[in-house]
């Protein structure tokens, strides 16, 4: 799939980023976003946006550039280029929601080791 190199009206750029934003937010559990994507974006995008996500949530976990380059199989620079987003509000926001997750599952087999005893 070929897409036009010409640059959107910035309000209807806006609007259509936005719908996208909202159809993933209305999918109903994990499942579906997983079908969504998978979809939607072809094999090779959607790894690249998965690489790095990864790379900002090992980054901020102290992972060295040569773990995640042997990892996921990234250059430096890709590595470079996602540490300099790391300010950014939204990867901010998603490493939290990552953080949350991790930390829920942790405590959920916790409780679960606690209560077989």
């Amino acid at each position: 799939m070929r897409i036009s190199q010409d640059k959107l009206h910035p309000s209807l750029k806006n609007q259509i980023i936005k719908t996208l934003a909202q159809t993933i937010v209305d999918l109903k559990d994990v499942d579906e976003a997983h079908t969504f994507l998978q979809d939607f974006f072809n094999e090779s995008e959607l790894e690249t946006f998965a690489k790095r996500l990864s790379i900002a949530y090992w980054l901020k976990k102290g992972r060295s550039y040569s773990n995640i380059k042997q990892n996921l199989k990234v250059s430096s620079a890709t590595i470079a280029s996602v540490q300099s987003q790391m300010h950014k509000t939204g990867i901010g926001l998603a490493l939290k929601k990552l953080e949350a997750e991790e930390w829920a599952s942790v405590w959920a087999e916790k409780i679960k080791k606690f209560v077989k005893k």
